[in-house]
């Protein structure tokens, strides 16, 4: 077996991470992550491993989370997230991918899914994008409520610094 080398990795002035995220909406919900007993939430996805493009990276990410097939389309956005979690200072680039899961939708239960991933425990919901579920889920980055809700026509580039805020 091949040694993953995920790109993320610690350095004196913080932590490097290349993540990748799929925006899976369906019924005008997105599909969101939250990880064990963590205050906030996530798009699905995760790491770059090194020697893996960005697309291959998240169909992988949402194989093993999701253990469904998934059908991945085109980029919507990149993001340079700058943040502090936990003691430690962040410096993120993120890929954004639109995704569809084939035959899955939101079905009014919360949560949706609930699996383990490399001794994680995952629970996926879908979130109404109108009013503020977004935000009581706290889904990071603090942009990517709005974002959500008027998505670009465009590939988009985000620079986001909530290191002071």
């Amino acid at each position: 077996m091949t040694a993953r080398h995920v790109l993320s990795f610690p350095m004196k002035e913080g932590r490097f991470n290349f993540r990748v995220a799929g925006i899976i909406i369906a019924e005008g919900h997105v599909l969101i992550c939250r990880e064990d007993s963590d205050d906030y939430a996530m798009l699905p996805g995760g790491r770059v491993e090194l020697g893996e493009d960005s697309r291959l990276s998240l169909i992988r990410e949402i194989a093993e989370e999701l253990a469904m097939p998934a059908e991945v389309g085109p980029m919507i956005a990149t993001s340079e997230s700058f943040y502090r979690r936990e003691g430690e200072d962040f410096h993120e680039l993120g890929f954004f991918y639109a995704v569809t899961l084939p035959g899955q939708g939101s079905n009014g239960t919360s949560p949706w899914l609930e699996r383990q991933d490399e001794g994680h425990d995952l629970q996926f919901h879908w979130v109404p994008l109108e009013g503020d579920e977004l935000e009581k889920f706290n889904l990071l980055p603090r942009w990517l409520p709005d974002f959500l809700r008027d998505l670009p026509t465009e590939l988009d580039h985000i620079v986001y610094d909530e290191r002071d805020a």
